[in-house]
């Protein structure tokens, strides 16, 4: 009888979100109404009441506002603003080449923000009117940089990261490292797809790149060498051992703010936009992680999360069928929920089911993030799509954005069956240096 509270909390945590209700809102008042029809009015007054510090509390979570002050003062300074050029050096000769250093710029500036929507935003008012301009399609154009957003979650330091590794328990430096593996490979997977539409359709995508002068080359890359000082300093001890994922943020966050200030684009407005923005998404993070670690309490105490898990292993699924089961759940979750909603509300019912099948968790959590990654740029909800949209409305328009991400998807959906397959590309790094 308890297990069925549980279905039913799903099944009305579903219907909150499918009617707009707040994730955290939902989780909290499905929650707390489960525990009550399970223990009592106490009882649940004691856990809503004790949840948000044994949550919040956690040390390792404290890395999450200092990874986004990082980001939010390198974007709001500046500092980031020379990786297009930078790449565009690098990589303009090659076919598609200013779609190609338009993703290899959104892999560093991920390096810097942990963020898909700062990336998407960051990258679209840069490289957009450029493509365009160039003779690329704008729907192309629009749909490569909403794409290339997605890295932002995927390169370390990654937000989704950080939270699925406090859930899960598991090293949050060990999914940084098998994080690096998947973003290089998404971004070739990107670059690729870039390179195959301009051989066919070079009506889409213009076979001849830009080139830039070589002064122009020696400004980008002397713009963008502080960025590298600030990703190797931050990157390198967390990998190297020097640095908890906790004091890397606070390193990353303090260095931010050195090197925008030495120089001169630390103005006191990016200083307090920067320290808003960090407290308003750090406090959106945290008042749906309460939730979820809530939600997770209720399925455990309905004995929903084992009955599932049992009934996984009677069911005698194959590692494929699983795979596709939950993959299926993600991108289907990812049309309508923004994925730091799906990840809390999904890790309490399938952690358990992972685990019971033996798999890593480290490898499991990298899946995770790339799938949830996919969702945004997937309709009707792609919210890398919509800040596509809301920077360059000049250019294209909601639809023909969904529409250039299209061959993106696919390849998206090629990195996930290779990481299925093979997770060794997910764990040759976490071996190698853990």
């Amino acid at each position: 009888m308890n297990v069925a509270y549980g279905f039913w909390g799903i099944g009305i945590l579903l219907l909150l979100l499918l009617l707009r209700v707040p994730v955290a809102l939902a989780l909290v008042a499905v929650s707390f109404g489960g525990i009550v029809a399970l223990l009592g009015v106490t009882p649940a007054l004691g856990i809503l009441s004790g949840t948000p510090y044994d949550f919040v509390a956690s040390w390792t979570l404290s890395a999450v506002p200092m990874f986004l002050l990082m980001g939010f003062v390198a974007y709001h300074s500046g500092l980031t603003g020379g990786l297009f050029a930078a790449a565009k050096l690098l990589l303009a000769r090659v076919p598609g080449g200013l779609a190609v250093s338009s993703i290899f710029a959104c892999s560093g500036f991920a390096a810097v923000s942990g963020s898909s929507l700062a990336c998407a935003a960051a990258m679209g008012r840069i490289a957009i009117p450029e493509m365009v301009a160039a003779g690329y399609r704008p729907s192309i154009a629009a749909g490569c940089i909403a794409a290339g957003g997605t890295i932002g979650a995927l390169v370390p330091p990654s937000i989704l990261m950080i939270i699925y590794g406090v859930f899960a328990e598991t090293s949050i430096t060990q999914v940084f490292l098998g994080g690096v593996s998947v973003g290089i490979l998404t971004a070739v997977a990107y670059a690729l797809t870039v390179m195959l539409i301009c051989f066919m359709r070079p009506d889409v995508i213009p076979r001849q790149g830009e080139i830039g002068e070589r002064g122009d080359g020696r400004r980008a890359l002397i713009d963008v060498a502080p960025v590298i000082a600030l990703v190797a300093l931050v990157l390198g001890g967390l990998f190297a051992g020097f640095f908890t994922a906790t004091e890397a943020g606070a390193v990353g966050a303090a260095g931010a703010i050195v090197i925008a200030a030495v120089s001169g684009r630390l103005t006191w407005d990016v200083l307090t936009q920067s320290l808003t923005e960090t407290l308003m998404a750090s406090a959106a993070l945290f008042v749906i992680g309460v939730g979820a670690a809530m939600f997770t309490r209720f399925l455990g105490l309905s004995g929903l999360s084992g009955f599932i898990s049992q009934t996984v292993a009677s069911a005698d699924l194959s590692f494929w069928q699983l795979m596709v089961l939950i993959v299926v759940i993600y991108l289907l979750l990812g049309t309508f929920m923004e994925p730091f909603g799906a990840l809390f509300i999904t890790l309490p019912v399938l952690l358990p089911v992972v685990e019971a099948q033996g798999a890593s968790l480290v490898w499991f959590g990298v899946l995770v993030v790339k799938l949830l990654e996919v969702g945004m740029i997937t309709p009707p909800v792609g919210m890398n799509v919509f800040i596509i949209r809301s920077v360059a409305s000049k250019y294209v328009s909601l639809t023909q954005i969904f529409a250039g991400v299209i061959p993106f998807i696919l390849a998206d959906i090629v990195v996930v069956a290779l990481i299925i397959a093979a997770p060794g590309i997910v764990l040759f790094l976490p071996r190698l240096l853990g």
